[in-house]
């Protein structure tokens, strides 16, 4: 069975294997500095650092910000041994059981397969690629803007909403 348990601790066994796992999951560029993580993860009430369990066994992570009217997923990512097990979509499934507002995610434009397959992954969960142009602020001083893309699930339309859940996202997230 498929839980997220939330870490608050950046001593813990739990914080050890997230960071190892953002660390080998994203590139540089798309995650903070592991002492700001730290930081964030100890220190921000609306900042949900999770690891994702199977049973007793760790098999992922999935940190997202709660901003009352809109949830942002910042990072999501299960062990490379349990990719394509159905863990993802499991949970996946169980976050957006548990949560009482729309969710935001960023993904990379479709301009590659695998960008492509991770949209399509997100689509059957029922998010939706927003059109607009949006850019990833950087995490690091001297890196450039990424070019990526929103997807939605649930009240939020790319019309209406684009701009304002934008500006919370790079202010609150990225501190821009």
């Amino acid at each position: 069975m498929i839980s997220l348990q939330r870490i608050r601790d950046s001593r813990t066994e739990d914080y050890r294997f997230m960071e190892s796992l953002i660390v080998q999951s994203f590139p540089v560029e798309e995650y903070r500095e592991l002492h700001e993580l730290r930081r964030v993860t100890e220190k921000t009430e609306i900042f949900h650092n999770n690891i994702i369990l199977d049973g007793a066994e760790r098999v992922g992570l999935l940190t997202f910000w709660d901003f009352g009217a809109f949830y942002y997923i910042e990072h999501f990512a299960t062990l490379p041994s349990c990719r394509n097990r159905g863990h993802g979509q499991s949970a996946m499934n169980h976050l957006l059981s548990q949560l009482r507002s729309p969710v935001v995610l960023e993904v990379e434009p479709p301009d590659c397969e695998l960008a492509c397959r991770r949209i399509g992954f997100y689509s059957r969960l029922g998010f939706r690629l927003w059109k607009n142009e949006y850019r990833q602020p950087p995490y690091r001083p001297g890196q450039t803007w990424l070019p990526l893309c929103l997807m939605a699930h649930g009240n939020l339309s790319a019309e209406r909403d684009f701009s304002t859940v934008a500006a919370r996202i790079h202010k609150d997230v990225y501190n821009v």
